[in-house]
């Protein structure tokens, strides 16, 4: 395969991400709608904080000013999540016509990553910087805690959409195998919740699960880029944690390649 096929073939994946992206950025009436429901439950936690911070004398893994910072980054990149399935993709699986996909001159894993991409990075285009700025403007939201560390964050929240994309393609595979798919996705997006920091910020968890935790790939999600933004993971570390967001995203990949294959030598279609 010459270098030129090459190009011509990720051009073609990368109108498909720009196309999902283009065609998810419409909805900007619910990402307005999301972003008062994501205010609201993020005063909420606010003041959940705030009265346990006031309540207790023990001195805390966070501050209560970097825990701010961390519900509100939360709020902001909810949707980073891998919350749910291509509802697309799955309606395809379900109803026989992924053979369209089959036959395209395209690989299967690449394309359908190329689309959750594109899904997965509208939502957040739109609700970020609403969010984002509402927070920093009225509720306590503080600015990175050095130019370093806002660049740490930005290439940190960049590893977490890969690894976040690899989570949904997995899932999405998952539904060769159900064609349901809602078993797999409640279950992901619950680990994923208690697990990554957005419900609790994994260092209050007890120290004895941190070990664990640290190592799981849903860390990489919400805990790692919140930390380095507010300065609470040291700078010096940054590689380290990048490197692993990165390690888990590989592999998770590899793992989707090699499902989807088996899959693909499984897969019967039915219909006329």
């Amino acid at each position: 395969m010459t270098a030129q096929t090459l190009l011509r073939g990720w051009r073609g994946y990368r109108a498909v991400m720009s196309a999902r992206l283009r065609e998810m950025l419409q909805y900007r009436t619910a990402a307005v709608a999301g972003m008062v429901t994501q205010v609201f439950w993020g005063l909420i936690h606010l003041m959940i904080y705030q009265a346990f911070y006031r309540s207790t004398a023990t001195p805390q893994p966070m501050s209560l000013a970097e825990t701010v910072d961390y519900i509100w980054l939360v709020q902001a990149l909810l949707l980073l999540m891998p919350w749910r399935t291509d509802a697309e993709i799955q309606d395809m699986i379900r109803t026989g016509n992924v053979a369209f996909e089959l036959a395209k001159p395209a690989d299967l894993y690449t394309l359908w990553f190329a689309r959750i991409l594109g899904g997965r990075a509208a939502p957040m285009l739109l609700r970020f910087p609403l969010i984002y700025g509402m927070a920093a403007l009225f509720f306590g939201l503080r600015l990175p805690a050095s130019p370093a560390a806002a660049g740490a964050f930005v290439l940190s929240v960049l590893a977490a959409f890969l690894l976040s994309s690899a989570i949904t393609t997995l899932m999405t595979i998952s539904l060769m195998w159900t064609l349901a798919g809602d078993g797999v996705a409640r279950l992901t997006a619950t680990f994923a919740s208690v697990l990554s920091g957005s419900i609790i910020p994994l260092p209050l968890f007890p120290g004895n699960l941190q070990r664990v935790l640290n190592l799981l790939p849903f860390r990489g999600l919400m805990d790692v880029p919140f930390r380095l933004y507010s300065g609470n993971i040291p700078l010096s570390a940054f590689p380290r944690e990048l490197a692993l967001q990165l390690a888990w995203a590989l592999t998770l990949i590899v793992l989707g390649r090699v499902l989807l294959a088996r899959g693909m030598r499984r897969l019967v279609v039915q219909g006329g």
